[in-house]
């Protein structure tokens, strides 16, 4: 591909390396910043992907093809720190959700990037009509844009390894809010397999704690956070901890750049919504630049701000709702136990409530 670009996408992460192919395929020169290189040491993420996140992945050739490495969930269930509890159960032949896992998503989109004739990965960002940040939560391409972000640590890390099972997980993740963190368990290998991913997100204190104990001791805690719901679990994969951090773009664009992903928006982990969001970004600036019309440029204002609007307002409700969730499990005032107990029961109790949120979740990035 020759210089200039007509798009600069910075960053090589699933957000950037799947907008730069969504947008190659449009027949647009794309100088991808980054590296499409396989990484110096194992990634133990997975990822909940709903249905639109799921298209947007395959429209830019980026779902695996082998099927143990994306895992459709079929249930979820979800426990409070008392009495309470949620079920949700996938409509007859259809999945809720996938659990993806990151390397194998990664390693597809790479690929991709490298057989693109038209996407040329660079380490220098080149003059384009438009640039797109996709270099995470923490990029300074932001500032130098002139784009501002609102940014608050939550009281938690997230913690994040690999358990065998003692029972097979059967295409069910589980969820438990204990009052002091918030466990998840993807299920990962297939519906018959015994492989889960874990997110444990704690006070910071007791992410460094279990970070530096023997691989039995985690494997005890986890088992017993998790009361044995598949019996014994076994770690065998390495510990990740980061910071969980709420961030919010005050402006979405600026002459000739836009932000997507985590460069955008971070959100707590708790509902699974992250790389959704980050996706749905994708799809809807790829859908824009695409009906630009002729000879209109990728970077035209009025394109850009109807990205920014489109872009805006479900985010924003997505951390809202989500961070009220994380505020209301993390309350130690005392009526916040019973009440949030309460509540899940009586949500898990309002079928067309229950079946709207559901879907909403499922259908949406």
């Amino acid at each position: 591909m020759t210089s200039p670009a007509d798009i600069t996408v910075r960053g090589s992460g699933i957000v950037g390396m799947a907008l730069a192919l969504l947008l190659a395929r449009q027949r647009l020169r794309v100088a991808l910043v980054g590296s499409v290189e396989a990484p110096a040491q194992a990634d133990v993420r997975a990822y909940a992907i709903n249905h639109a996140g799921r298209q947007t992945l395959i429209d830019a050739g980026g779902w695996p093809e082998d099927a143990l490495a994306t895992t459709p969930v079929q249930r979820m269930r979800v426990f409070g720190d008392g009495s309470g509890a949620v079920r949700f159960d996938a409509p007859a032949q259809e999945d809720l959700t996938w659990i993806v896992d990151v390397p194998a998503v990664i390693a597809c989109l790479q690929a991709a990037v490298r057989h693109t004739p038209n996407i040329s990965v660079v380490t220098d960002a080149p003059q384009a009509a438009l640039t797109v940040i996709c270099e995470g939560r923490d990029t300074a391409s932001r500032a130098q844009a002139g784009l501002d972000v609102v940014s608050q640590r939550y009281g938690h890390d997230a913690l994040a390894t690999r358990v065998m099972a003692d029972h097979p997980h059967q295409g069910t993740a589980w969820q438990w809010f204990t009052g002091e963190g918030i466990l998840a368990l993807l299920p990962l290998g297939g519906e018959a397999g015994r492989e889960l991913a874990v997110v444990w997100s704690q006070a910071p204190k007791h992410t460094a704690y279990w970070q530096q104990q023997a691989v039995h001791a985690l494997s005890e805690a986890l088992s017993s956070a998790s009361h044995h719901a598949l019996g014994r679990l076994q770690v065998h994969a390495p510990v990740a901890t980061w910071p969980l951090v709420y961030t919010r773009a005050t402006r979405w664009v600026a002459p000739g750049v836009a932000l997507a992903g985590d460069a955008a928006h971070t959100v707590h982990p708790l509902a699974g919504q992250g790389l959704n969001l980050g996706l749905g970004d994708v799809a809807e600036l790829a859908r824009l630049v695409g009906q630009r019309g002729h000879g209109r440029s990728p970077g035209d204002w009025r394109l850009l701000r109807r990205y920014e609007r489109a872009r805006h307002w479900p985010t924003r409700m997505m951390q809202d709702g989500t961070d009220g969730l994380y505020v209301l499990f993390a309350s130690a005032w005392p009526v916040a136990a019973p009440l949030r107990n309460v509540g899940l029961s009586l949500f898990d109790r309002m079928g067309v409530l229950k079946r709207t949120a559901m879907a909403q979740a499922r259908l949406k990035a």
